[in-house]
């Protein structure tokens, strides 16, 4: 299926839980309302026409200026070689949307690591914690407002820089 194809036939299923659609991308993708991602998600690796079996990546952006953070997953299906890119957003204050670990299992570890540098709780997720910074870190250091504390622990956080 295109990726045209695939969004059609989400929207007839899902109508207006699935949002606006950019085929003209280097990657097509559409957006889908955050309490639609599991059913829609679920849809897509069940019907034997999409058959995404594979979630390949997961991601979060942060748009400060538009107060959101995105989640993006990139979805691929074995058996009929076809890919899509799915976007959800979420507002930057309460980044909180379902988890989609229940339906691939490569979500667990790509959900927590959104978890640990944006902040987006993915509610029932089995194991929602830190996994690249301690638990006791304050902040998460891929939003574009953070800033780095001076010290951790009693250790200094900055570094010389290697380009002067």
């Amino acid at each position: 299926m295109t990726p045209t194809e695939v969004y059609q036939k989400l929207r007839e299923r899902f109508g207006e839980a699935i949002g606006s659609f950019n085929e003209k991308a280097l990657d097509p993708y559409f957006l889908v309302r955050p309490e639609a991602i599991v059913e829609v998600c679920r849809f897509c690796k069940e019907d034997p026409t999409l058959a995404f079996d594979c979630l390949s990546n997961m991601s979060g952006v942060d748009y400060l200026k538009e107060n959101k953070i995105q989640v993006v997953y990139h979805l691929y299906s074995y058996p009929h070689r076809h890919k899509i890119v799915v976007k959800v957003d979420v507002p930057r204050e309460n980044p909180t949307m379902p988890s989609v670990e229940g339906i691939w299992k490569a979500a667990n570890w790509q959900e927590r690591e959104i978890y640990d540098l944006l902040g987006v709780t993915f509610t029932g997720h089995p194991d929602l914690r830190r996994l690249l910074m301690p638990e006791d870190w304050i902040g998460h250091p891929l939003r574009k407002d953070f800033v780095e504390p001076e010290e951790y622990h009693g250790i200094s956080t900055r570094r010389e820089s290697l380009l002067k």
